[in-house]
């Protein structure tokens, strides 16, 4: 599989090389006694390119932490992820439909925002960034039409998803206690190659992995670019065959299952 990962890997860096061309390049410009690069116009596109960007440079960060075992790192790094697909959804589905709503300016307005007023004094400058909630985010992807859930479960999944990894970001003890075993019982703190949790998250690489391309495939899409996109989708399909990712199961009873099995656990 890690040759399959390596080359996914090339496949993405050349498709953001073909889509970052149409896009504005940034500027660099005088901050304060600084200069550095910025988006002049501020755009939802320059936006999405950006996004793009810590996705693909997370998928290769993800692929050295796994060759090295450390899943704890890898973890969180997938909670970050997360977040930053749904970010590249949220964003397309603005240009796709030609609808930017007050909750993309918000967003946009939050994401661009410079970090300290007073460029020169960080001490001084009064951080007033508000981001949106990531709540919001959930229930305007839930609300798409072409999702293949009803939004109240659609949010829910997302609310799941995101609680699954935030353990590794925010340090708890369930999961860190991963980090210990063996014989005798110790802290892994170099990594855990030779354990269990290797192949629990190269298989969990390889999910976000996938839907790292399904996010390449979204922006190319959402820009207009035909010929890039039929090229992503033959890779899909080469992907999937290559991962034995050729059946997949319907959200909807994917979900239905899950209830099933939670009221009969005694858990809802």
């Amino acid at each position: 599989m890690m040759d399959l990962f390596i080359q996914t890997i090339h496949v993405l860096e050349s498709a953001f090389q073909r889509l970052e061309e149409g896009v504005e390049k940034p500027e660099f410009v005088k901050r304060g006694t600084y200069n550095v690069f910025r988006y002049r116009n501020q755009s939802i596109e320059s936006a999405v390119i950006q996004k793009l960007v810590r996705v693909i440079s997370g998928l290769e960060a993800s692929l050295l932490l796994l060759t090295n075992g450390f899943v704890q790192e890898l973890g969180a790094l997938f909670r970050i992820l997360d977040e930053f697909n749904e970010d590249i959804f949220f964003l397309c589905h603005a240009i796709r439909s030609g609808e930017v709503t007050e909750l993309h300016k918000m967003y946009l307005e939050s994401f661009y925002k410079e970090e300290f007023d007073n460029p020169e004094s960080p001490f001084m400058s009064e951080q007033k960034r508000h981001t949106v909630p990531r709540k919001k985010i959930h229930a305007a992807l839930a609300k798409m039409s072409d999702n293949l859930v009803n939004p109240s479960d659609a949010q829910e999944l997302s609310r799941t998803l995101q609680q699954a990894y935030s353990g590794y970001v925010h340090g708890t003890s369930v999961h860190i206690l991963e980090m210990y075993g063996g014989t005798p019982p110790h802290y892994y703190l170099s990594g855990m190659l030779g354990t269990p949790r290797i192949n629990e998250f190269s298989t969990n690489y390889g999910n976000y992995l996938y839907r790292g391309l399904i996010a390449v495939m979204h922006v190319a899409l959402s820009f207009g670019h035909k010929e890039l996109l039929v090229e992503l989708y033959q890779f899909r399909d080469y992907f999937e065959k290559q991962s034995g990712k050729m059946e997949w199961e319907h959200p909807e009873k994917m979900i239905k299952r899950e209830k099933i099995k939670g009221t009969t656990n005694g858990t809802t």
